[in-house]
């Protein structure tokens, strides 16, 4: 019998009364039962709501927590709806990392090398350097070695 009220369990799972309607307007936790017009949970939305809370700890957008639950043929084992999506994860993260090293190296490279005056100087040494030009009067500060420039192109 659902007797929680969406208050009780928006409370109970740390997250507001919005946050709840909109789960169940695209579909992530089931349509309340209605009493007197007032949405009534029962305990099972809390193992719904624990998936997602877990999935989106884990980097899981709604988007992908709805895929989880409908985004498969019925009947698919949980553990390899995970391990799917997972999967998929694992890979947007390791490129993200590489951005990031990529990122940390170019920040490191600046601080060490640039000794402009003005951002003018700064950015005429970075465009000669991208663009291979050489110019006697033109500084390297600022500027990612030319394997680097690939990841900005």
């Amino acid at each position: 019998m659902a007797s929680l009220t969406i208050s009780q369990v928006a409370t109970r799972v740390g997250l507001r009364s919005s946050a709840l309607r909109y789960y169940e307007q695209i579909g992530l936790i089931d349509a309340a039962e209605r009493v007197s017009g007032q949405r009534r949970y029962d305990e099972t939305v809390f193992y719904r709501l624990s998936i997602v809370q877990r999935a989106q700890q884990a980097g899981f957008t709604l988007q992908e927590i709805q895929e989880l639950f409908t985004g498969f043929v019925e009947g698919t084992p949980a553990s390899e709806r995970w391990k799917q999506l997972s999967t998929k994860k694992l890979e947007e993260l390791a490129t993200q990392l590489s951005q990031i090293q990529f990122m940390q190296s170019l920040l490191c490279e600046m601080m060490a090398n640039c000794h402009c005056d003005t951002l003018e100087t700064c950015g005429k040494g970075i465009f000669h350097q991208i663009g291979g030009l050489s110019d006697q009067g033109v500084s390297n500060c600022c500027s990612p070695k030319r394997s680097r420039t690939k990841g900005l192109q």
